[in-house]
This record gives C-alpha cells, sequence and structure tokens, in this order.
C-alpha cells in the first residue's frame, strides 16, 4: 500500500501541476489584453504626432502663403505708385509747342472715368494752352499710399508746379494736392480717377 500511497501522492502532485498551467493561462490572457492597450498607446502616440506634424505643416503654408499674398500687395503699391508719380509728372507738365504729343502722353496713362473725362476736356484745353503759350513743368515733392490692392491703389501726391504764360512769363510755382486712383489694366497701372482735393 506504501506503493499506491506514493502513486496517489505522485497521481495529486501531477493533478495539481494543472492550476500550474491554467496559471500560466490565465497570465498569457493578461498578458494579452495588456499588449493591445500598449499597441492601442502606441498607435495613438503615433497619431498624435502625425497630427502635431501635419498641423504645423499646414500653420506653415497659410502662414506662407497669406505672408506672400501680403508681399504681392505691397509690390503692386510699389509699383502703382511709381506710376503714378510719373503720371503726375506728365499730367502736370505741358509744352504750348508740343500739346497734341503732351495730351497723347496724358490719355496713354489714363483709362476710365478720367480717360473719358479728359479726352472731352482737352478739345478746350488745347486751344487755351497754344492761345497763351502757356508751359508748365510738374514735380511730385512727395507721395504716399492711401489704399491698395492688387488690382487698385490709391495715390496721394504733392506736387510743385512751375507755371508760365504769355501774361506772366517769369512764371510761378504752384503747390497742388492730388489723388490718383490707379487701376491695373491687362498688367499696366493706368489712372481711372485724378482728384485736387
Amino acid at each position: 500500500m506504501t506503493v499506491t500511497a506514493d502513486q496517489e501522492c505522485d497521481t495529486t502532485e501531477d493533478i495539481e501541476k494543472p492550476p500550474d498551467d491554467g496559471e500560466d493561462a490565465s497570465d498569457a490572457g493578461e498578458k494579452g489584453p495588456k499588449t493591445a492597450a500598449r499597441q492601442w498607446k502606441r498607435y495613438a502616440g503615433v497619431a498624435v504626432v502625425a497630427a502635431v506634424y501635419l498641423g504645423a505643416f499646414g500653420l506653415a503654408g497659410g502662414l506662407g502663403w497669406k505672408l506672400w499674398d501680403e508681399h504681392t500687395v505691397t509690390q503692386a503699391g510699389q509699383a502703382a505708385q511709381r506710376t503714378a508719380i510719373d503720371y503726375a509728372q506728365v499730367l502736370t507738365s505741358i509744352d504750348s509747342n508740343q500739346v497734341d504729343q503732351n495730351f497723347s502722353a496724358v490719355l496713354d496713362g489714363a483709362t476710365g472715368e478720367f480717360k473719358d473725362t479728359y479726352t472731352k476736356a482737352s478739345v478746350q484745353l488745347r486751344q487755351l494752352l497754344v492761345d497763351n503759350k502757356a508751359t508748365a513743368h510738374g514735380t511730385v515733392v512727395d507721395s504716399a499710399i492711401e489704399s491698395l490692392s492688387k488690382t487698385r491703389v490709391v495715390v496721394l501726391l504733392m506736387v510743385d508746379q512751375t507755371v508760365s504764360n504769355a501774361v506772366r512769363p517769369d512764371g510761378r510755382v504752384d503747390r497742388s494736392r492730388m489723388k490718383i486712383t490707379m487701376d491695373n489694366v491687362g498688367g499696366h497701372w493706368l489712372a481711372s480717377k485724378v482728384e485736387l482735393p
């Protein structure tokens, strides 16, 4: 019987071993959810990093576009201002011996409302200038941009104009202010409105 008891004990030990295997199974079961949670956290971390990078690139792209747009508008304003300065000097300079060329230069730099108005007035103005032997030379003393966009710029100008005629051959200096609206027409800046405030 001793042998049997030993065998029973061995059997009992064998019976007790399956719970050890069961513990291993439960440990493996616990490791499964832990591993899944770790993988989920890893994917979430990668997604957060990717979202941060995408957000940073999107923000940089948006700010870059805005900066480029502002640069383009500023360049348009500067080009229109230079053209307005040149045009104001053409507009305020006249020689009674070259009236037709002066009028042609004024009309070449004009568009819209101002071109129509100047064309109508030039017929009467031409004869007046020739009869009085008028000459004038305009110089822009200062200028500034009042408002600007890619296609329209309003420029304020201070102009000194030396005027002489048959009555006053020695000439005099007139100081005036001008407000010229410049429109981008076919890639060229043209005066669409001229005001003397």
